[in-house]
């Protein structure tokens, strides 16, 4: 007699399949599902290894420069990209106060990195950002931290520009005093937050180009100019001024039939 237990189901219960009987239906089904999704999360994690292998070998490049002393800074990976952090140390600054205009020290951190960024922008969208203290400006030329933060990134663009970066992978931002790393409270920590970012983006930006004969387009110098549509005025040669719009001839009015008076408006 089979042993019964108060809150077990019994062993001769028919929803209890005995040993070396094929399992029921729903199983088989349950069990070639899991099977097949984890087959799809292997798939999805090769693909995205395979994506970030030129990021991932970035990020180890860039921590042994950091692990050999060559820059001082930090780099971490997440979702969106990576995050390549330049700090100022004790002895170099990256920019003279109050100005955006890079420093010796700073094109020779720029000399360091930019063989790795080099190769990240043939296919990533690299965003430089600037990163000021807490100490206003008020000058001439900068009226606040936003506009220096963003001058000085605009200037390292323009450097790696110069390295022969592809323009259309660059992009310049600044972001003032509003994200410091860690609080102005001392010279330290003001320095430390005196920084500029590279945010390499796993998403490049959409290539859209502009469609063809597009009217009022830029002409270079030199260049003949688009043919105008028909009946179009011409379009000025570069550097001219357009041609005034030509006066429209005056409609002479038309006399009224004899014996009638003439309509008025209402």
């Amino acid at each position: 007699m089979p042993v019964r237990v108060k809150g077990m189901i019994p062993e001769d219960d028919r929803r209890v399949a005995p040993v070396g009987e094929p399992a029921p239906p729903w199983m088989v089904n349950y069990a070639d599902l899991m099977t097949e999704l984890v087959c799809f999360f292997v798939i999805l994690y090769a693909l995205s290894a395979a994506l970030n292998k030129d990021m991932q070998k970035a990020q180890a490049d860039i921590q042994e420069m950091i692990k050999e002393g060559k820059m001082s800074g930090s780099v971490q990976m997440d979702k969106e990209g990576m995050r390549i952090t330049m700090e100022e140390q004790s002895d170099m600054a990256f920019f003279e106060s109050g100005s955006a205009e890079l420093t010796e020290k700073m094109r020779l951190q720029l000399d360091k990195i930019s063989p790795v960024l080099s190769k990240l922008a043939e296919k990533h969208d690299i965003v430089v950002e600037g990163h000021t203290d807490d100490i206003p400006i008020a000058t001439k030329q900068y009226a606040n931290n936003w506009e220096l933060s963003t001058a000085r990134a605009t200037s390292v663009v323009m450097s790696m520009l110069d390295a022969k970066f592809p323009p259309k992978r660059m992009a310049a931002v600044g972001y003032g005093e509003y994200h410091p790393k860690v609080p102005n409270t001392s010279v330290a920590n003001r320095k430390t937050n005196r920084r500029v970012v590279f945010f390499i983006k796993n998403t490049p930006y959409p290539d859209t180009p502009a469609p063809p004969g597009l009217v009022g387009a830029a002409v270079a110098p030199g260049a003949a100019s688009p043919a105008a549509p028909e009946g179009a005025a011409p379009l000025p040669a570069y550097g001219q001024a357009p041609a005034p719009p030509a006066e429209t001839p005056a409609v002479p009015e038309t006399p009224a039939p004899a014996g009638e008076a003439p309509a008025e408006g209402g």
